[in-house]
C-alpha cells in the first residue's frame, strides 16, 4: 500500500545490498559473500564493505528470500524490562490496539542498556517489521541511523526526546517528578530525600532526579539528600536498604521520594519493620502507580503516567502510519496526562 511522504521518517529510502556494493566498489555477490561468516573475501574488501554498511545504515533482509511482498505482519516493541508491571501494561496496550489489524507484536527487552537496544533493533530489522515502538528517547547514534534508514514508522514512548526519530507518545519525566515534589511541598514537607539508581543507564530515572532537584532549588529547600542504590531497575529489597542509608545519614528527613513504586514499597516495609510510622515519622512516595502501591498498607502516594494508554496510543499511531492513514494535523508528539495520586503514605 502506498503512503504519503508525511507518513514516514525523513529518509524513507531503505538502503539495499546494491547501494552497499556501489559504495564499496564491489559486486552484490561480493557483498553477499562478505556477509556470510565463511565467505571468501579479502580482509581489506570486507573492511570496505562493512564501512559502507555502517555509513548507509544497511541491514541484511533475512526475510527477502521467502516473501514476495513488503508486508511481514508484525511490529516490534522494545522495553527496558519484562518483569516491570508498568512496561507489561504498555505491552498490553500495544497488543490490544493491534488486535483487529492482523499485526502481531514481537517484544524485546534491553535491561536498561542502549547498547543492547542497538543489537535488538538490528536483529529485528533483519526480519523487516512494519513498524517499531521504542521506550525512551536516548539511543546510540547507530540505532538512530538504522531506524531512520529503515523507511518504517517509529514511535518513541515514555519520554519526550528533543530530537525525535519519527513520532512520540510520552511525557516529561522531569516535569512529572516536579509535579509530585510541588504537591508534597504544598502539604508542608520541607526535608526531602530521593532514592534512585547508581548508574545513568536509566535516563528516565535521571530525569526524575533532575526534576526533584530543580523544584527544591526553586523553593529554596535542600536538594542534596540523594541516595543512589543498585543498578536499575531498583528492587523492593534495594529500596529497603536505601531508606536505611537515607535515614542514617539524614535522620530528620520528613519525606522520601523513590524513583519507582517498587523501591517505595521496599522503603515503606523497611520503615515498618523498624517501628517507624508512615507518614507520621517519615513519609514515602513513589512513581508509576504500580498495582502494589494501591494495595500496600498504608497505600503509597505516587505519580500515574497511564502506562496502558502509552502503549495503546503508540500502537494506534503506528497502525495508522502503516496503513497510510496518519493524520498530519495530530503532529508528531502526543503528550500523556500525568497526575499525582495522593494516598496515605505522604
Amino acid at each position: 500500500m502506498s503512503e504519503n511522504s508525511s507518513d514516514r521518517p525523513q529518509d524513507p529510502q531503505q538502503p539495499t545490498m546494491a547501494d552497499v556494493a556501489r559504495r564499496a566498489g564491489v559486486s552484490k555477490m561480493t557483498v553477499s559473500r562478505a556477509l556470510r561468516h565463511n565467505g571468501a573475501v579479502s580482509a581489506e574488501t570486507r573492511r570496505n564493505i562493512h564501512a559502507a554498511i555502517e555509513e548507509l545504515g544497511y541491514v541484511l533482509d533475512q526475510s527477502a528470500g521467502s516473501l514476495s511482498s513488503k508486508r511481514t505482519g508484525f511490529v516490534a516493541a522494545i522495553v527496558p524490562s519484562i518483569n516491570n508491571s508498568n512496561f507489561s501494561d504498555t505491552a498490553r496496550g500495544i497488543t490490544d490496539a493491534l488486535e483487529d489489524t492482523g499485526l502481531q507484536l514481537l517484544l524485546g527487552y534491553t535491561d536498561y542498556a542502549i547498547e543492547r537496544e542497538e543489537k535488538l533493533v538490528e536483529a529485528m530489522l533483519r526480519r523487516r517489521p512494519e513498524g517499531v515502538i521504542l521506550t525512551g528517547g536516548s539511543h546510540t547514534p547507530r540505532t538512530r541511523k538504522l531506524l531512520s534508514s529503515a523507511g518504517i514508522p517509529v514511535v518513541e514512548t515514555w519520554d519526550v526526546p528533543s530530537d525525535p526519530i519519527d513520532q512520540v507518545v510520552g511525557f516529561s519525566n522531569e516535569d512529572a517528578m516536579a509535579l509530585l515534589v510541588r504537591k508534597l511541598a504544598e502539604k508542608g514537607y520541607r526535608r526531602f530525600g530521593y532514592i534512585g539508581g547508581t548508574t545513568e543507564r536509566d535516563t528516565r530515572g535521571s530525569q526524575r532526579r533532575t526534576g526533584f532537584q530543580r523544584v527544591l532549588n526553586e523553593l529554596g529547600l535542600p536538594a542534596d539528600r540523594l541516595i543512589s542504590f543498585g543498578a536499575p531497575p531498583i528492587s523492593i529489597e534495594q529500596g529497603g536498604q536505601a531508606v536505611v542509608s537515607m535515614l542514617a545519614r539524614w535522620p530528620d528527613t520528613d519525606v522520601v521520594i523513590c524513583v519507582s513504586d517498587l523501591s517505595a514499597f521496599g522503603a515503606l516495609m523497611e520503615c515498618r519493620r523498624r517501628g517507624l510510622r508512615v507518614p507520621e515519622d517519615v513519609a514515602i512516595a513513589g512513581f508509576g502507580n504500580f498495582e502494589v502501591a494501591a494495595y500496600s498498607h498504608p497505600r503509597i502516594t505516587t505519580v500515574d503516567v497511564e502506562c496502558y494508554e502509552i502503549g495503546r496510543r503508540a500502537a494506534v499511531r503506528l497502525r495508522d502510519a502503516i496503513l497510510g492513514q496518519r493524520d498530519p494535523s495530530l503532529g508528531s508528539i502526543e503528550l500523556i496526562r500525568i497526575r499525582v495520586v495522593e494516598r496515605e503514605s505522604a
